[in-house]
C-alpha cells in the first residue's frame, strides 16, 4: 500500500496539518461552549482544503492518475512459406 505514494506530497501534508489543528480548534471550541471559536476551527478546516488545493496546482502535489491509454493492437505479419 505504501507503495502507491498516496499523499506523500507536500501539498497532501501542508493540507492535513492545517486540517487537524482546525478540527482540535474546533474540538477545544465545542468543549468550552465557544460559538465563535468552533466555527474559526471550521474555517481552518477548509483552508487546509484550499491551500493543499492550491500547492497541488502550484505543482507541489502528485499528477492525477488517468484512466489507462489502451495499448495499439499488434499486427499480424504475413509468414512466409
Amino acid at each position: 500500500m505504501s507503495s502507491s505514494g498516496h499523499g506523500h506530497t507536500p501539498a497532501a501534508w501542508t493540507g492535513v496539518i492545517i486540517s487537524f489543528i482546525g478540527f482540535c480548534v474546533a474540538g477545544a471550541f465545542i468543549v468550552l461552549a465557544n460559538v465563535p471559536g468552533f466555527w474559526a476551527g471550521m474555517a481552518l478546516i477548509g483552508l487546509g482544503a484550499v491551500v493543499g488545493g492550491l500547492m497541488r496546482m502550484a505543482g507541489l502535489g502528485s499528477e492525477p492518475k488517468r484512466a489507462a491509454k489502451p495499448r495499439p493492437q499488434a499486427q499480424a505479419q504475413p509468414q512466409e512459406g
